[in-house]
């Protein structure tokens, strides 16, 4: 089942409050209003497990399941390569750009943190 009993708790008392004060300026009794919320609260608990359940069998992936996708991928990595062998290097160069790109940044930010550092020290 997806998340905890919180869950079920949370529910049930925003559903308390919610028929508490949508309830409280009518001309109920205090009593009915005050017994009407805790049923509304306790009926809210229950549905929050079928939510829950709900849930989890949505986010649920079968055992199964995860090996025919990592054989999918494998197989598509395998045609990629072989397509990427066949074409011209350009996918292995973005992969390089990028890998500059990064380490430009990386020293960028260094730098701007080092000028920063200096600053505080001479404001000191």
């Amino acid at each position: 089942m997806f998340g905890s009993i919180f869950y079920n708790l949370w529910g049930a008392l925003i559903a308390f409050s919610i028929y508490f004060f949508s309830t409280f300026l009518k001309p109920y009794t205090p009593l009915r209003i005050i017994v009407g919320s805790f049923v509304a609260g306790i009926i809210m608990f229950f549905v929050m497990y079928i939510v829950r359940f709900l849930i989890a069998y949505v986010l649920f992936t079968p055992e199964g399941d995860e090996e025919l996708v990592e054989g999918e991928h494998e197989e598509n990595e395998s045609e990629n390569i072989e397509g990427e062998n066949q074409e011209t290097p350009t996918a292995n160069s973005t992969v390089e750009f990028q890998d500059e790109n990064s380490e430009e940044i990386a020293q960028a930010v260094r730098t701007m943190m080092n000028r920063e550092a200096d600053q505080q020290l001479n404001n000191a």
